[in-house]
């Protein structure tokens, strides 16, 4: 497609004035735009390794050469890195391979492997495909490592890999990571609290290893999470810095074009030493184009420029158009562009001090618009004093940039105090605007044409509030009516829902009993568990639950609809027989007919002991049961013709009780 648009393209702009294409514009337009959708068709195609003949799981080998191609990660006893394939061993004979895959070490407490990036290892061929999410609404962890070419992990000791003396990394990413490790320390050894240690290497460096999930919480609830995320603001004040440092160059045009290209390459050094994140990288070449231009005495379209910037990461990295944080970032810019002059000028701001209050503000407003639909949709979540926070951190913010720029270098060190006192301040103050009541909105859930609504609901109103377009504002308001109807769809269906899910766990065992908005959950995890929060908790929020009752198995429990007792569970018209450890070595008598039974803690119970009376037609073994002991559980509902449900490695059970 892309080689018959391609010339077409071409003999249209030479021919254009000689056949008068210009009067044909209404074909031009979409003719440009399928051409550069057959582009990224085409690099998503070329960059997808798992397509290609070479891949590594297209190739059975004993044993596998791998490079350490990332930062590593360590958590307790666990190291995580990814790693590039270079070749294969099958016996004696070595093929070359390609691709990607995710390794998990697990290290010795004694002495622990120390990696670093670059490194080239030896590991067995020993890997599984990335899992899929096996219960409602969990995390996609299989496509988010998808997007990042990453199709495969593998588990291992670090007694089976072994470590060549090769180190074959790109020599500026080593270098960049290696300049970014000794300034880590720097901060380790400067600042003594952790958490504002943490802060200071994610704001300045984009060092996120030491991060605690608490901080990362209280920003994310005032809405001052792109502090923490280096970004095109932190970019500008590193532009602001060096345009200060060098102003010794504006004496001539090329001590101008001299300073032009230093802070280029100062500006993509730093996007080099923090990792190169998108919202990096876009500013970074945003802000090249805008120097290119200044030094060429040219003008500059901003919403070229940003397509621009876009379409560099996206040639490189296509999968890229599904980070969350690349679409967070662009359409904050855009955002900015577009809509902050608009709020700007709605308000005559008066005295100097307080114009600028009122353009940081309107920046706020413009940002938290724009994002607002994706944000719901991704983070379920609205910070609802995130104008005070973030009018709040605008100050410390770049005092934190500059001071943490400075006591980086040697003399300045005695500054960290400083430093760690503002960062203490700032986390305290947000803090305390995170516990204020209503801080934020949560469990908020969108599906996705409630997202699509929503979002052109917003563009059609701003757009026809700035054009004074009554037909446009009407549409926006039509559309805004169409959400608020599914939205209310949604809820009537969670009042009248009356469902059971048995939660796929690795471990543990769960099922919540659901009617309405109450919910009964049987489960020997807790609401702190991990476990819990990752493969639980995201299900029953998208149900929009409020009130959750955790009970016990091995206690009778009568709430409502809902009876446990000797064993039994009978929830609305289903019933169920648990057959865990209480029930080993006894008989089962009588005559009754249950919708299915559970077997749970590796249950020995013998069923020769239950009686010809007790009939079920579903059994479902949940993953507290040994793995030997699911299959033989497995074997023998089958030769019975019983319908068997193995709640591990697949997706959660759902019985659906009402339609």
């Amino acid at each position: 497609m892309l080689l018959v648009i391609l010339p077409g393209t071409l003999f249209l702009n030479i021919t254009y004035k000689r056949l008068s294409i210009y009067r044909y514009k209404g074909t031009i337009g979409p003719l440009i735009f399928l051409l550069f959708f057959s582009l990224g068709a085409l690099l998503c195609l070329l960059n997808n390794e798992s397509l290609n003949q070479s891949y590594f799981a297209k190739t059975p080998c004993n044993y596998l050469k791998v490079w350490v191609n990332d930062e590593l990660q360590q958590s307790n006893k666990l190291l995580r890195f990814k790693a590039k394939v270079i070749s294969g061993y099958q016996k004696d004979k070595q093929v070359r391979l390609s691709g990607q895959m995710l390794i998990t070490l697990r290290l010795d407490s004694i002495s622990p492997i120390k990696l670093k990036y670059g490194d080239e290892i030896m590991i067995p061929a020993k890997y599984t495909v990335v899992e899929p999410p096996y219960n409602p609404a969990e995390f996609d962890f299989k496509a988010w490592l998808g997007s990042q070419n990453i199709y495969h992990q593998a588990f291992m000791d670090q007694d089976h890999i072994v470590i060549n003396k090769n180190n074959i990394g790109n020599p500026i990413i080593k270098m960049a990571l290696n300049l970014r490790e000794k300034q880590v320390a720097k901060y380790r050894r400067l600042i003594k609290n952790d958490e504002a240690f943490a802060v200071a290497s994610t704001l300045i460096l984009g060092y996120r290893a030491d991060l605690n999930q608490e901080t990362l919480s209280v920003y994310s609830r005032t809405g001052t999470i792109h502090a923490l995320s280096v970004s095109g603001a932190h970019v500008a004040i590193i532009y602001v810095v060096l345009d200060l440092l060098f102003f010794f160059l504006n004496n001539n045009r090329a001590l101008k074009m001299l300073k032009l290209l230093l802070i280029c390459a100062l500006i993509w050094g730093y996007a080099l030493l923090t990792g190169l994140s998108p919202s990096v990288v876009r500013s970074a070449i945003m802000i090249t184009v805008l120097i290119m231009a200044k030094g060429l005495s040219k003008k500059t379209n901003s919403y070229n420029v940003l397509a621009f910037s876009a379409f560099c990461q996206l040639a490189y990295h296509p999968f890229l158009i599904w980070d969350v944080g690349f679409q967070l970032s662009y359409l904050a810019v855009f955002g900015l562009i577009y809509l902050q002059p608009k709020i700007y000028n709605l308000l005559y701001a008066g005295p100097n001090w307080i114009d600028k209050l009122w353009s940081f503000t309107s920046m706020s407003l413009a940002a938290q618009v724009v994002t607002f639909p994706l944000s719901i949709y991704y983070f379920h979540q609205f910070p609802l004093y995130f104008l005070f926070a973030n009018l709040f951190i605008t100050i410390p913010l770049v005092l934190m940039m500059y001071l943490g720029i400075v006591v980086l270098i040697p003399p300045f060190g005695f500054l960290a105090p400083v430093l760690e006192w503002i960062i203490n301040f700032t986390n305290a103050v947000l803090k305390w605007m995170a516990s204020l009541p209503y801080a934020s909105f949560s469990f908020i859930w969108i599906n996705l044409p409630e997202l699509t609504l929503l979002s052109l609901f917003l563009g059609l109103a701003v757009y026809a509030l700035a054009k004074f377009n009554k037909q446009l504002l009407f549409t926006s308001l039509l559309l805004l009516v169409c959400y608020q109807l599914l939205v209310m769809c949604d809820d009537l269906k969670a009042f009248h829902q009356r469902k059971i899910i048995f939660f796929s766990l690795r471990k543990n065992y769960a099922a919540a009993f659901i009617n309405g908005k109450e919910a009964v959950l049987i489960s020997d995890l807790t609401r702190e568990d991990k476990n819990y929060s990752f493969s639980i908790e995201p299900a029953l929020t998208q149900l929009q639950l409020n009130k959750i009752h955790f009970i016990n198995v091995k206690k009778d429990t009568v709430l409502g609809h809902f009876v446990l007792k000797n064993n039994q569970i009978a929830f609305f018209q289903y019933k169920l027989l648990l057959l865990d450890e209480n029930l080993n070595g006894k008989k089962i008598d009588g005559n009754a007919t249950f919708s299915g039974i559970w077997l749970s803690g590796n249950t020995k119970f013998n069923f020769a002991n239950m009686g010809t009376g007790i009939r079920y037609k579903t059994a479902i073994i949940d993953a507290t049961n040994k793995e030997y002991k699911i299959q033989v559980l497995k074997r023998q509902m089958e030769n019975n013709h019983i319908e068997v449900y193995v709640l591990k490695k697949n997706k959660a059970y759902l019985v659906q009780l009402t339609q």
